[in-house]
Protein backbone atom coordinates (compact mmCIF):
# COMPACT_ATOMS: atom_id res chain seq x y z
CA UNK A 1 0.00 0.00 0.00
CA UNK A 2 1.34 3.35 -1.01
CA UNK A 3 -1.48 5.34 0.72
CA UNK A 4 -2.37 6.86 -2.62
CA UNK A 5 -6.11 7.26 -3.37
CA UNK A 6 -7.60 5.99 -6.61
CA UNK A 7 -7.95 8.69 -9.24
CA UNK A 8 -11.73 9.27 -8.88
CA UNK A 9 -11.40 9.66 -5.14
CA UNK A 10 -8.38 11.96 -5.56
CA UNK A 11 -10.41 14.18 -7.85
CA UNK A 12 -13.32 14.21 -5.39
CA UNK A 13 -10.95 15.11 -2.55
CA UNK A 14 -9.48 17.96 -4.61
CA UNK A 15 -12.96 19.24 -5.38
CA UNK A 16 -13.87 19.02 -1.69
CA UNK A 17 -10.66 20.82 -0.76
CA UNK A 18 -11.41 23.66 -3.18
CA UNK A 19 -14.91 23.91 -1.80
CA UNK A 20 -13.61 24.00 1.78
CA UNK A 21 -10.98 26.57 0.86
CA UNK A 22 -13.64 28.64 -0.89
CA UNK A 23 -15.88 28.54 2.16
CA UNK A 24 -13.01 29.54 4.42
CA UNK A 25 -12.09 32.40 2.11
CA UNK A 26 -15.70 33.58 1.92
CA UNK A 27 -15.93 33.37 5.69
CA UNK A 28 -12.77 35.41 6.08
CA UNK A 29 -14.13 38.06 3.74
CA UNK A 30 -17.41 38.15 5.66
CA UNK A 31 -15.63 38.45 9.01
CA UNK A 32 -13.35 41.18 7.66
CA UNK A 33 -16.34 43.09 6.28
CA UNK A 34 -18.19 42.68 9.57
CA UNK A 35 -15.17 43.90 11.51
CA UNK A 36 -14.78 46.87 9.18
CA UNK A 37 -18.46 47.72 9.57
CA UNK A 38 -18.20 47.43 13.34
CA UNK A 39 -15.14 49.70 13.27
CA UNK A 40 -16.95 52.22 11.08
CA UNK A 41 -19.89 52.15 13.50
CA UNK A 42 -17.55 53.07 16.35
CA UNK A 43 -16.59 56.34 14.70
CA UNK A 44 -17.61 59.94 15.16
CA UNK A 45 -16.46 62.40 12.53
CA UNK A 46 -15.99 65.94 13.82
CA UNK A 47 -15.50 69.08 11.69
CA UNK A 48 -14.22 72.16 13.49
CA UNK A 49 -12.19 75.33 13.09
CA UNK A 50 -8.44 74.76 13.09
CA UNK A 51 -6.60 75.23 16.41
CA UNK A 52 -9.88 75.11 18.30
CA UNK A 53 -9.59 72.21 20.75
CA UNK A 54 -7.10 70.54 23.05
CA UNK A 55 -6.30 67.32 21.17
CA UNK A 56 -5.92 65.47 24.47
CA UNK A 57 -9.70 65.77 24.84
CA UNK A 58 -10.18 63.66 21.73
CA UNK A 59 -7.87 60.96 23.06
CA UNK A 60 -9.67 61.03 26.42
CA UNK A 61 -13.04 60.65 24.67
CA UNK A 62 -11.78 57.65 22.73
CA UNK A 63 -10.41 56.04 25.90
CA UNK A 64 -13.61 56.69 27.85
CA UNK A 65 -16.09 55.60 25.21
CA UNK A 66 -14.29 53.28 22.79
CA UNK A 67 -15.48 55.55 19.96
CA UNK A 68 -12.78 56.66 17.54
CA UNK A 69 -12.73 60.37 16.63
CA UNK A 70 -11.95 61.34 13.05
CA UNK A 71 -11.18 65.03 13.44
CA UNK A 72 -10.99 67.40 10.47
CA UNK A 73 -10.64 71.18 10.35
CA UNK A 74 -11.46 74.17 8.17
CA UNK A 75 -10.08 77.70 8.18
CA UNK A 76 -12.84 79.88 6.71
CA UNK A 77 -16.63 80.05 6.62
CA UNK A 78 -16.50 79.85 2.81
CA UNK A 79 -14.80 76.44 2.98
CA UNK A 80 -17.27 75.26 5.60
CA UNK A 81 -20.28 76.40 3.58
CA UNK A 82 -19.06 74.72 0.40
CA UNK A 83 -18.55 71.44 2.22
CA UNK A 84 -21.92 71.63 3.94
CA UNK A 85 -23.79 72.33 0.73
CA UNK A 86 -21.92 69.53 -1.07
CA UNK A 87 -23.59 67.03 1.27
CA UNK A 88 -22.48 63.44 1.28
CA UNK A 89 -23.07 62.59 4.97
CA UNK A 90 -19.40 62.97 5.80
CA UNK A 91 -19.50 64.47 9.30
CA UNK A 92 -21.38 63.71 12.49
CA UNK A 93 -20.58 66.87 14.47
CA UNK A 94 -19.97 70.25 12.86
CA UNK A 95 -18.91 73.31 14.84
CA UNK A 96 -20.07 76.53 13.20
CA UNK A 97 -21.13 80.06 14.02
CA UNK A 98 -24.70 81.06 14.76
CA UNK A 99 -25.13 82.93 11.49
CA UNK A 100 -24.20 79.86 9.47
CA UNK A 101 -26.66 77.75 11.46
CA UNK A 102 -29.48 80.23 10.91
CA UNK A 103 -28.70 80.42 7.18
CA UNK A 104 -28.77 76.65 6.72
CA UNK A 105 -30.97 75.39 9.58
CA UNK A 106 -32.53 72.74 7.34
CA UNK A 107 -29.18 70.97 7.01
CA UNK A 108 -29.13 70.08 10.71
CA UNK A 109 -31.22 67.78 12.86
CA UNK A 110 -32.91 68.74 16.11
CA UNK A 111 -30.82 67.66 19.08
CA UNK A 112 -32.25 65.01 21.37
CA UNK A 113 -32.08 66.75 24.76
CA UNK A 114 -32.67 63.44 26.55
CA UNK A 115 -29.23 62.36 25.38
CA UNK A 116 -27.61 65.62 26.46
CA UNK A 117 -27.58 65.41 30.24
CA UNK A 118 -25.04 68.23 30.53
CA UNK A 119 -27.40 70.76 29.00
CA UNK A 120 -28.25 71.70 32.59
CA UNK A 121 -24.80 73.31 32.83
CA UNK A 122 -25.52 75.93 30.18
CA UNK A 123 -25.52 79.64 31.06
CA UNK A 124 -29.16 80.81 30.63
CA UNK A 125 -28.02 84.28 29.50
CA UNK A 126 -25.91 82.77 26.71
CA UNK A 127 -28.69 80.38 25.73
CA UNK A 128 -31.09 83.32 25.37
CA UNK A 129 -28.67 85.18 23.13
CA UNK A 130 -28.20 82.12 20.92
CA UNK A 131 -31.94 82.21 20.13
CA UNK A 132 -31.14 85.01 17.66
CA UNK A 133 -29.90 82.22 15.36
CA UNK A 134 -31.47 79.09 16.87
CA UNK A 135 -34.95 80.22 18.00
CA UNK A 136 -35.86 76.96 19.76
CA UNK A 137 -32.34 76.24 21.05
CA UNK A 138 -32.70 72.83 19.44
CA UNK A 139 -30.20 72.78 16.56
CA UNK A 140 -26.98 73.91 18.21
CA UNK A 141 -25.24 73.46 21.55
CA UNK A 142 -22.96 76.38 22.50
CA UNK A 143 -19.26 75.51 22.30
CA UNK A 144 -17.30 78.77 22.62
CA UNK A 145 -18.12 82.44 22.36
CA UNK A 146 -16.11 85.59 21.96
CA UNK A 147 -15.80 88.99 20.37
CA UNK A 148 -14.25 90.45 17.24
CA UNK A 149 -11.97 93.35 18.08
CA UNK A 150 -8.51 94.85 17.68
CA UNK A 151 -5.09 93.39 18.47
CA UNK A 152 -1.82 95.27 18.26
CA UNK A 153 1.84 95.33 19.19
CA UNK A 154 2.02 98.21 21.71
CA UNK A 155 5.70 98.99 21.18
CA UNK A 156 5.39 99.18 17.41
CA UNK A 157 2.24 101.29 17.67
CA UNK A 158 3.71 103.68 20.25
CA UNK A 159 6.81 104.14 18.11
CA UNK A 160 4.63 105.50 15.32
CA UNK A 161 1.96 107.25 17.38
CA UNK A 162 2.34 107.54 21.18
CA UNK A 163 -1.24 108.84 21.40
CA UNK A 164 -2.84 106.22 19.20
CA UNK A 165 -6.54 105.64 20.03
CA UNK A 166 -5.96 101.95 20.77
CA UNK A 167 -9.40 101.42 22.33
CA UNK A 168 -11.27 102.68 19.27
CA UNK A 169 -12.14 101.33 15.83
CA UNK A 170 -10.41 104.49 14.57
CA UNK A 171 -7.23 102.39 14.69
CA UNK A 172 -8.48 100.51 11.64
CA UNK A 173 -11.27 102.55 10.06
CA UNK A 174 -9.97 106.13 10.28
CA UNK A 175 -7.65 106.54 7.26
CA UNK A 176 -5.56 109.23 8.94
CA UNK A 177 -4.90 106.94 11.89
CA UNK A 178 -4.36 103.59 10.17
CA UNK A 179 -2.00 105.21 7.63
CA UNK A 180 0.52 105.71 10.44
CA UNK A 181 0.82 101.94 10.85
CA UNK A 182 0.81 100.79 7.25
CA UNK A 183 4.59 100.36 7.23
CA UNK A 184 4.52 97.92 10.15
CA UNK A 185 1.66 95.83 8.76
CA UNK A 186 -2.12 95.94 9.07
CA UNK A 187 -4.44 92.96 8.58
CA UNK A 188 -8.23 92.84 8.28
CA UNK A 189 -10.27 89.67 8.56
CA UNK A 190 -11.39 88.22 5.25
CA UNK A 191 -14.91 88.03 6.65
CA UNK A 192 -17.21 90.62 5.07
CA UNK A 193 -20.11 89.61 7.33
CA UNK A 194 -18.07 90.82 10.28
CA UNK A 195 -15.95 93.64 8.87
CA UNK A 196 -18.77 95.56 7.17
CA UNK A 197 -21.06 95.56 10.26
CA UNK A 198 -18.08 96.77 12.33
CA UNK A 199 -17.63 99.68 9.92
CA UNK A 200 -21.34 100.50 10.10
CA UNK A 201 -21.16 100.47 13.87
CA UNK A 202 -18.12 102.76 13.75
CA UNK A 203 -19.88 105.38 11.59
CA UNK A 204 -23.00 105.33 13.76
CA UNK A 205 -25.21 103.06 11.67
CA UNK A 206 -26.98 99.92 12.83
CA UNK A 207 -24.43 97.10 12.41
CA UNK A 208 -27.27 94.62 11.92
CA UNK A 209 -28.93 96.66 9.18
CA UNK A 210 -30.20 94.77 6.14
CA UNK A 211 -30.87 97.92 4.18
CA UNK A 212 -28.64 97.92 1.11
CA UNK A 213 -28.48 101.71 1.15
CA UNK A 214 -27.13 101.61 4.70
CA UNK A 215 -24.67 98.80 3.99
CA UNK A 216 -23.37 100.76 1.00
CA UNK A 217 -22.15 103.46 3.39
CA UNK A 218 -19.39 101.14 4.52
CA UNK A 219 -17.77 101.08 1.08
CA UNK A 220 -16.19 104.56 1.04
CA UNK A 221 -14.80 103.95 4.53
CA UNK A 222 -13.20 100.71 3.44
CA UNK A 223 -11.93 102.18 0.20
CA UNK A 224 -10.26 105.01 2.14
CA UNK A 225 -8.31 102.57 4.33
CA UNK A 226 -7.67 99.97 1.61
CA UNK A 227 -4.20 101.32 0.63
CA UNK A 228 -3.03 100.79 4.19
CA UNK A 229 -4.21 97.17 4.56
CA UNK A 230 -1.46 94.70 3.78
CA UNK A 231 -3.59 91.57 3.81
CA UNK A 232 -7.07 90.21 4.46
CA UNK A 233 -6.36 87.26 6.70
CA UNK A 234 -6.30 85.97 10.26
CA UNK A 235 -2.69 84.86 10.71
CA UNK A 236 -2.10 84.64 14.43
CA UNK A 237 1.59 83.91 14.03
CA UNK A 238 2.30 87.06 12.01
CA UNK A 239 1.08 89.17 14.89
CA UNK A 240 2.82 87.04 17.51
CA UNK A 241 6.24 87.20 15.88
CA UNK A 242 6.11 90.92 15.09
CA UNK A 243 5.68 90.70 11.32
CA UNK A 244 2.66 92.99 11.63
CA UNK A 245 1.61 95.49 14.27
CA UNK A 246 -2.18 95.82 13.96
CA UNK A 247 -5.02 93.43 13.15
CA UNK A 248 -8.72 92.85 13.39
CA UNK A 249 -9.40 89.41 14.80
CA UNK A 250 -11.35 87.00 16.95
CA UNK A 251 -10.69 87.29 20.66
CA UNK A 252 -9.38 83.78 21.24
CA UNK A 253 -7.05 83.86 18.25
CA UNK A 254 -5.69 87.24 19.24
CA UNK A 255 -5.14 86.05 22.80
CA UNK A 256 -3.32 83.00 21.47
CA UNK A 257 -1.13 85.46 19.57
CA UNK A 258 -0.56 87.32 22.84
CA UNK A 259 0.64 84.14 24.53
CA UNK A 260 2.86 83.11 21.63
CA UNK A 261 4.34 86.61 21.46
CA UNK A 262 5.62 86.32 25.02
CA UNK A 263 7.64 83.27 24.07
CA UNK A 264 9.44 85.25 21.36
CA UNK A 265 9.95 88.40 23.41
CA UNK A 266 7.10 90.35 21.79
CA UNK A 267 3.95 91.83 23.26
CA UNK A 268 0.42 91.70 21.87
CA UNK A 269 -2.69 93.30 23.37
CA UNK A 270 -6.33 92.68 22.47
CA UNK A 271 -9.15 95.16 23.11
CA UNK A 272 -12.89 95.30 22.63
CA UNK A 273 -13.36 98.77 21.11
CA UNK A 274 -15.31 101.28 23.16
CA UNK A 275 -17.79 101.81 20.32
CA UNK A 276 -18.90 98.19 20.69
CA UNK A 277 -18.12 94.97 18.87
CA UNK A 278 -19.60 91.74 17.59
CA UNK A 279 -20.39 89.04 20.13
CA UNK A 280 -20.42 85.71 18.31
CA UNK A 281 -21.14 82.12 19.24
CA UNK A 282 -19.87 78.84 17.84
CA UNK A 283 -22.27 75.94 18.17
CA UNK A 284 -21.95 72.16 17.98
CA UNK A 285 -24.46 70.74 15.51
CA UNK A 286 -25.40 67.39 13.98
CA UNK A 287 -26.03 67.36 10.21
CA UNK A 288 -29.39 65.92 9.19
CA UNK A 289 -27.65 63.11 7.28
CA UNK A 290 -24.96 62.38 9.88
CA UNK A 291 -24.00 58.69 9.63
CA UNK A 292 -23.47 58.27 13.40
CA UNK A 293 -25.98 60.51 15.22
CA UNK A 294 -25.87 58.46 18.44
CA UNK A 295 -22.11 58.92 18.74
CA UNK A 296 -22.54 62.58 17.78
CA UNK A 297 -24.85 63.15 20.73
CA UNK A 298 -22.42 61.36 22.99
CA UNK A 299 -19.53 63.53 21.78
CA UNK A 300 -21.48 66.77 22.28
CA UNK A 301 -22.57 65.74 25.76
CA UNK A 302 -18.98 64.80 26.61
CA UNK A 303 -17.77 68.23 25.49
CA UNK A 304 -20.28 69.84 27.84
CA UNK A 305 -18.87 68.07 30.91
CA UNK A 306 -17.53 70.93 33.07
CA UNK A 307 -13.93 69.71 33.31
CA UNK A 308 -13.80 68.84 29.62
CA UNK A 309 -15.04 72.17 28.25
CA UNK A 310 -12.87 73.98 30.81
CA UNK A 311 -9.85 72.12 29.46
CA UNK A 312 -10.81 73.25 25.96
CA UNK A 313 -11.16 76.88 27.07
CA UNK A 314 -7.86 76.80 28.93
CA UNK A 315 -6.18 75.60 25.76
CA UNK A 316 -7.74 77.87 23.14
CA UNK A 317 -8.33 80.97 25.34
CA UNK A 318 -12.01 81.35 24.44
CA UNK A 319 -14.93 81.70 26.82
CA UNK A 320 -17.44 78.86 26.98
CA UNK A 321 -21.14 78.86 27.85
CA UNK A 322 -20.92 76.32 30.67
CA UNK A 323 -21.47 77.79 34.14
CA UNK A 324 -20.42 74.59 35.91
CA UNK A 325 -17.03 74.81 34.18
CA UNK A 326 -16.08 78.10 35.86
CA UNK A 327 -14.32 76.56 38.89
CA UNK A 328 -12.10 74.57 36.53
CA UNK A 329 -11.06 77.51 34.33
CA UNK A 330 -7.60 79.02 34.43
CA UNK A 331 -7.79 82.15 36.55
CA UNK A 332 -6.07 84.06 33.74
CA UNK A 333 -9.17 83.52 31.61
CA UNK A 334 -11.88 84.45 34.07
CA UNK A 335 -9.97 87.52 35.25
CA UNK A 336 -9.30 88.76 31.72
CA UNK A 337 -11.98 91.25 30.54
CA UNK A 338 -10.96 90.55 26.95
CA UNK A 339 -12.19 86.96 27.38
CA UNK A 340 -14.96 87.34 29.94
CA UNK A 341 -15.97 91.01 29.55
CA UNK A 342 -17.84 92.65 32.45
CA UNK A 343 -21.60 93.30 32.14
CA UNK A 344 -21.05 96.96 31.21
CA UNK A 345 -19.04 95.87 28.15
CA UNK A 346 -21.37 93.02 27.24
CA UNK A 347 -24.26 95.47 27.04
CA UNK A 348 -22.41 97.24 24.23
CA UNK A 349 -21.89 94.10 22.17
CA UNK A 350 -24.12 93.39 19.20
CA UNK A 351 -25.27 90.24 17.43
CA UNK A 352 -25.87 89.60 13.72
CA UNK A 353 -28.48 87.56 11.91
CA UNK A 354 -28.20 86.15 8.38
CA UNK A 355 -28.77 88.50 5.48
CA UNK A 356 -31.47 87.81 2.89
CA UNK A 357 -29.91 86.38 -0.30
CA UNK A 358 -30.08 89.63 -2.28
CA UNK A 359 -28.45 91.57 0.56
CA UNK A 360 -25.76 88.94 0.98
CA UNK A 361 -24.96 89.14 -2.74
CA UNK A 362 -24.65 92.92 -2.52
CA UNK A 363 -22.40 92.64 0.54
CA UNK A 364 -20.09 90.12 -1.17
CA UNK A 365 -19.87 92.25 -4.31
CA UNK A 366 -18.96 95.26 -2.19
CA UNK A 367 -16.31 93.22 -0.44
CA UNK A 368 -14.75 92.02 -3.68
CA UNK A 369 -14.51 95.60 -4.92
CA UNK A 370 -12.71 96.59 -1.75
CA UNK A 371 -10.29 93.68 -1.81
CA UNK A 372 -9.40 94.17 -5.47
CA UNK A 373 -8.84 97.93 -5.07
CA UNK A 374 -5.37 99.34 -4.49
Amino acid sequence: MTGRLPAPRRRAARRHGRKTTGLLAAGAVFLAATAALAGENRLVRVYNWSNYIDREILADFEADTGIEVVYETYDSTDVLERNLLAGGARHDVVVLNGTMLASHAGLFRALDRKRLTNVRNMDPAIVRRVRAWDPQNDRGMPYMWGTTGIAFNPAMIAERDPNAPVRSWRMLFDPEVVARFANCGVYLLDEPNEVIPAVLNFIGEDPASRDIAVIARAEPVLMAIRPHVRRFHNLVQDLANGRICLAMGWSGDMLQARNRARASGNTVEYVIPDEGALMWFDLMTIPADAPHPDHAHRFIDYMMEPKVIAKASNHVFYANANIAANPHLDRRLTADPAIYPPPSVRENLYALRPYPPEVQRFLLQLWERVKSAR
